[in-house]
């Protein structure tokens, strides 16, 4: 008989509870809060009947999907949309090795390998996911490997809190650097065509003097651009978990190193499912696509002060669609009540992530500022008045 063992966060600053016997009560190391057995079981079973809502919706969603990805083969037969026909769920004997996790709070479905083990969720923390069953997933055309380790993760994670004045220094002490994860996030992958044109509005400026003067004089251009461009592989990321300027803060990535899928890549990481569709990501794909054609048009215009653009007429063709797995290494915290994500990608090390701002050192820093120009001011003040 299957046993499912349930870790309890603190609903006060999601830290473990753990059941003490002298009180009888289930309290947290971190923040020193205390709950009823029957206060927090009232609270998870609100929690899973939300995260089984949640999971209803999600399969009402997936139904839609496959609905809309019908639509989209039939539209990509003349050529008016992106080409999803080559996706595929065939995963063969590599499905026997592969098992679902879901988090039961923000949602989030991983896959890995049978021996990868999932503590606890990469995007919001949670300790607990549940295995649940693996089907009903695209397998990816194309994996990036990992190319840096969890210590080098570590590594840059440090070095970006270093020289942070207004970093509150429990922050750094509180992090729980090892629960950083490796997970392959999900991305649409775009073949086709731009042509089309760009106007941009360009100027040159020429300073010179004259007796007494110096004189600026600025000369506006009305430039135009046209032509065409092969592109392919322009990517979308395909989780709605990961924010979009994240991923995009994190490119680019190397796509000469994309090997064709194998779960042999997957020891040791989580996979994050796509749950945004190829037609939902449309939109974003198109805006990428003919923005690409725009910046080779842009990189001809030389020779001026400025060039900013001012109108496009920009057309496309439409491609395949393939379906990808790139590496990003994960940390989410929470402190003081908010949540803190921090990315990596993991072939080329380039990181971002939000830092927390101590309120006490804003003030100390301005106080320092402010010191010595209130002294100044007094001192002028008491020789005026002499």
């Amino acid at each position: 008989m299957a046993t499912q063992v349930t870790n309890y966060q603190c609903p006060a600053c999601t830290g473990p509870l753990h059941f003490v016997g002298e009180s009888g009560r289930l309290e947290c190391d971190y923040c020193g809060s205390s709950f009823d057995i029957a206060e927090i079981e009232a609270f998870y079973a609100e929690k899973e009947a939300k995260a089984a809502e949640a999971a209803q919706k999600q399969e009402e969603t997936e139904a839609a999907q496959k609905s809309a990805e019908a639509e989209e083969q039939a539209a990509a037969a003349d050529g008016s949309d992106w080409d999803a026909s080559g996706l595929s769920e065939d995963w063969g004997a590599d499905a026997a090795g592969m098992k679902a996790y879901c988090c039961p709070s923000c949602g989030a479905e991983l896959l890995c390998d049978a021996a990868t083990a999932a503590t606890s969720c990469p995007y919001c923390g949670n300790p607990s996911v549940l295995p649940g069953q693996f089907s009903g997933i695209l397998k990816p055309d194309f994996v990036l490997p990992f190319k840096l380790s969890k210590e080098d993760a570590i590594k840059a994670l440090k070095k970006h809190y270093r020289k942070k004045p207004l970093l509150p220094s429990t922050f750094s002490k509180a992090n729980h650097l090892e629960e950083i994860k490796g997970v392959y996030v999900p991305f649409w992958m775009y073949d086709g065509e731009a042509s089309g044109s760009a106007q941009f509005h360009a100027t040159t400026v020429h300073k010179y003097t004259s007796g007494d003067y110096e004189i600026t004089e600025t000369s506006h251009y009305d430039v135009r651009r046209a032509g065409s461009i092969a592109f392919e592989k322009i990517p979308v990321d395909a989780s709605s978990k990961m924010p979009d300027d994240y991923m995009d803060s994190i490119e680019p990535y190397d796509y000469a190193e994309l090997k064709p899928f194998s779960t042999a890549y997957l020891p040791g990481f989580l996979a994050d499912k796509y749950d945004v569709s190829v037609e939902d990501s449309r939109e974003r794909a198109d805006k990428r696509c003919a923005g690409s054609l725009v910046d080779a048009l842009e990189n001809t215009v030389s020779g001026y002060s400025s060039c900013n653009e001012t109108g496009r007429d920009i057309h496309l063709k439409r491609g395949k669609v393939h379906y990808a797995l790139l590496p990003v290494w994960i940390l989410n915290t929470r402190w003081e009540g908010k949540e803190f994500l921090f990315a990596m990608n993991g072939q080329t090390g380039k990181l971002v992530g939000n830092l927390p701002v101590s309120t006490k050192r804003v003030v100390g820093l301005f106080a320092a500022i402010a010191a010595p120009l209130i002294a100044i001011s007094v001192t002028a003040l008491l020789l005026l008045a002499r």
